[in-house]
């Protein structure tokens, strides 16, 4: 018997899906510049490596400075803190 139906088969991997890399909100104030966060800077800073499909920011960790987030999903929890310091979303 051939040895592919010999394996077991076993849940699925898509590889060609969509490529959604997640960034903290703690780590925006490290990839702000003059307080403004988009792909570009996160990509300066290191924060995301490669061509992301896209890039959504999650509630995780705290803001303390005043930001504008350009071009970026986020998350509701995160654009409610985002809000709070005083900053804005721009999609």
């Amino acid at each position: 018997m051939p040895l592919q139906r010999r394996i077991p088969k076993r849940g699925f991997r898509n590889s060609l899906g969509n490529r959604v890399v997640e960034v903290a909100l703690s780590q925006l104030e490290v990839a702000a510049v003059s307080g403004m966060v988009d792909l570009e800077g996160l990509k300066v800073r290191r924060i995301v490596r490669g061509s992301p499909d896209a890039v959504k920011i999650i509630l995780s960790g705290e803001i303390t400075q005043a930001l504008t987030v350009r071009g970026l999903r986020v998350s509701a929890g995160a654009r409610a803190a985002i809000e709070k310091a005083g900053g804005k979303v721009e999609e």
